[in-house]
């Protein structure tokens, strides 16, 4: 009996990983999905690292599988007919205030910060939709949540909230509704189909920053806690933030040619940064001596909580007014690179930021730092 001829048409795989590369040779990996006859990407935020280094190279396949995980539980979604369709399970016939209770016990268990926050958030909630199931939770839902912070929520004591306030509400129901995706309660986030014009912005804030001669202030002041002081002047001179200056590894600096460099991914972003360090940086390095590649550069810094309170014993014995805390050495190195004359799309690279626009507050602070020199001139003829 002769052998039936296939078709020799091959099924198009619905999900395929891809690469876009980006200026500094990284490649951000994305998945090209198609369904119903569609085609959409899903940026992973997940990157690969130029370079062929060991280090690199075992970053890179751990970088591939888990993007490998993704796809997989993607493909299993559009199996199990779940990847976009409504919110039609049985547990989304549950009230949203329940499983924002429900929410709340496990970041409890897991000792979350914010604890206090989460409960009035609940609390709006409850005023602003207490029969509201899971399936009701759609785009419009929460578009409405919004206006109801902004114009007719009213805390226990009585005044609006404020902005911050309005965005940590908001934040907490999108951390909770992720958390609803990832148990399967609901299919999809709506907050994440609403533009970022319609949410709830964050007011411009004050950069607190320090001059050069402050910093020199700083260099001649003793710190109770020196590993503290050598973190932050660091960080002055690169633009770190403290929790990446904390988890920095002896592997992640390398030296090309006389060029000592970072090679991080940013904790914050999650975004891959490549920073060439200035040997005023390289001053503040503690001395390796015996140390692995795996240990951390600056070893025994402090919690958080107590690099705050150093901080500002150190930043008062230096006769400094401000409130410094360890987020200023990067306003001040960006400040300082913009005073030097630094471009400002150089110093958005530097600082990891995805977009220049991030990067303008500081330019303003700039610009009003060469008003006040100008003005100088009026203040003596005057």
């Amino acid at each position: 009996m002769p052998r039936k001829k296939t078709s020799g048409l091959k099924l198009k795989e619905p999900v395929r990983i891809r690469f876009k590369e980006l200026n500094d040779g990284t490649k951000s990996i994305y998945l090209d999905i198609y369904r119903d006859g569609k085609r959409q990407y899903e940026f992973l935020k997940l990157y690969l690292l130029p370079g062929n280094n060991p280090n690199i190279k075992n970053r890179n396949a751990e970088t591939l599988a888990a993007a490998e995980a993704i796809k997989s539980k993607r493909v299993l979604e559009m199996t199990n007919g779940k990847a976009g369709l409504p919110n039609t399970g049985l547990r989304s016939k549950m009230l949203l205030l329940d499983w924002m209770k429900e929410f709340h016990a496990s970041q409890i268990r897991k000792g979350v910060r914010g604890q206090k926050v989460l409960i009035s958030s609940i609390g709006a909630l409850k005023q602003y939709a207490p029969k509201a199931r899971m399936k009701d939770v759609t785009k419009e839902f929460c578009l409405g949540f919004i206006d109801f912070l902004r114009n007719d929520y009213q805390t226990r004591l009585g005044p609006a909230l404020t902005p911050y306030g309005m965005i940590a509400y908001f934040g907490f129901l999108r951390t909770a509704l992720n958390a609803a995706v990832r148990e399967q309660v609901i299919s999809e986030n709506p907050i994440n189909r609403i533009p970022l014009s319609d949410r709830i912005k964050k007011p411009e804030s004050t950069r607190v920053y320090l001059t050069i001669d402050e910093v020199k202030m700083m260099i001649d002041t003793d710190c109770k806690k020196e590993i503290v002081k050598m973190a932050f002047l660091f960080s002055c001179y690169c633009g770190l933030r403290l929790s990446d200056v904390t988890n920095l590894k002896w592997k992640d600096l390398s030296k090309d040619g006389d060029q000592w460099r970072v090679c991080i991914v940013m904790r914050k972003t999650s975004n891959p940064l490549y920073l060439p360090l200035s040997n005023q940086a390289l001053k503040w390095l503690p001395e390796r001596g015996e140390a692995k590649d795996e240990d951390n550069v600056f070893n025994g810094m402090p919690t958080e909580s107590n690099t705050v309170k150093f901080m500002k014993d150190w930043a008062k014995k230096a006769g400094i007014a401000k409130n410094v805390n360890f987020h200023t050495s990067r306003h001040t190195f960006a400040t300082m690179l913009l005073t030097l004359g630094a471009d400002i799309y150089t110093v958005s690279k530097l600082l990891g930021h995805t977009n220049v626009k991030t990067t303008q507050i500081y330019a303003k602070i700039v610009n009003k730092k060469k008003d006040d020199a100008v003005c100088l001139v009026d203040s003596i003829f005057d």
